[in-house]
């Protein structure tokens, strides 16, 4: 169970035994063996017991139990030392956890087991990658109470997750979305337009420029795109209505423009911030602005326009990239073109 050695330098035998998948060790100060084996034959009987005191350290007996609050509060503490963030995330979650212990009346780290965190899970009502990160967090406390004795096992590791199902980002928007979107986009109307109407990438919208509009042959030219290609697109009726008849090479969009690629994807956190606070507030599912690109796509598709020249409109270089914005179309209408929200509705 332990043993009893001699270290360089020392002239005292040292104890050192392995408890829990940690290795202890203190010298004896004795300087004879057997009155050192001795001094083990005592703390081994302890180590029994689990009462680690002789060492500085607390046991697993419930008496020394420090309660949930009082240990859970020294825990959130030092998540602080990591930083400023891990310690309201850490007290954040534990508020809860304290909560749904009360509610089961467990007052002691001890009684922490597996079915007290199984019950924990169905007890939360967040999205099943949020109980996720709570049991992420219960892990890291439970794990500091293995460390200081309080515990034998960490139960939270065998807990059963619930499946997260990855969801769709890039969904497709229905004229519903797209009523809400149009209907309330402000300042980002014409942006939203640009990409509702040529089916461009968002960083190819906000580097577009006046001079790359040709009124006369109702078309975007000179367009280099992610490709690194040059590109020309036609340009809707619609939307060649809503831009300014400005010319030169200053930019559509000053507030997004930039040459440099990561400033362009900062900026481009605004419109997409404020079409999911759009769409939020009309209760309408989450989309993002690659949404628009993936419904330009189907609408072609709907009207009858073949893979190959959508494909040249989305500058995608192999047909199966173009089919993955592709999805099955239950009520094909052959009007749906016509049935989007006026770019210049009020």
């Amino acid at each position: 169970m332990s043993w009893i050695y001699k270290r360089d330098r020392s002239p005292y035998y040292w104890w050192a035994a392995w408890y829990k998948g940690r290795k202890l060790r203190k010298s004896t100060k004795m300087t004879q063996r057997r009155l050192a084996q001795r001094i083990q034959h005592l703390w081994d009987m302890a180590l029994v017991e689990g009462d680690l005191s002789f060492i500085g350290i607390s046991g697993t007996n419930k008496t020394k139990d420090p309660g949930i609050q009082e240990f859970v509060n020294t825990f959130v503490n030092l998540r602080e030392r990591k930083s400023a963030s891990a310690f309201e995330t850490a007290k954040s979650t534990t508020v809860g956890f304290l909560q749904y212990l009360k509610e089961k009346n467990v007052d002691s780290i001890q009684d922490i087991k597996l079915n007290i965190l199984d019950g924990y899970i169905d007890w939360l009502t967040c999205a099943p990658k949020t109980k996720k990160n709570h049991v992420g967090i219960i892990k890291l406390m439970l794990d500091q109470a293995v460390k200081e004795g309080y515990l034998e096992r960490n139960y939270a590791v065998d807990v059963t997750l619930p499946k997260i199902v990855k969801e769709d980002r890039h969904r497709l928007l229905d004229p519903n979305d797209l009523t809400v979107i149009f209907e309330n986009a402000g300042k980002w109307k014409l942006y939203y337009s640009f990409l509702y109407y040529t089916g461009l990438r968002a960083g190819d919208v906000s580097r577009l420029k006046y001079s790359n509009i040709d009124r006369d042959k109702k078309a975007i030219i000179s367009l280099v795109r992610k490709s690194r290609r040059v590109h020309q697109l036609p340009l809707a009726d619609e939307l060649l209505k809503l831009i300014p008849n400005k010319y030169g090479k200053s930019p559509l969009f000053p507030n997004l423009f930039s040459e440099n690629e990561r400033k362009v994807k900062d900026n481009l956190a605004k419109p997409r911030k404020y079409l999911q606070k759009i769409l939020k507030a009309k209760n309408r599912p989450k989309a993002t602005l690659h949404s628009f690109r993936k419904t330009f796509n189907n609408l072609l598709r709907d009207a009858g326009l073949g893979i190959e020249d959508r494909q040249i409109l989305l500058a995608h270089s192999a047909s199966e990239t173009t089919k993955i914005y592709t999805v099955p179309n239950f009520e094909l209408t052959s009007k749906y073109l016509n049935e989007i929200p006026k770019m210049n509705a009020e």
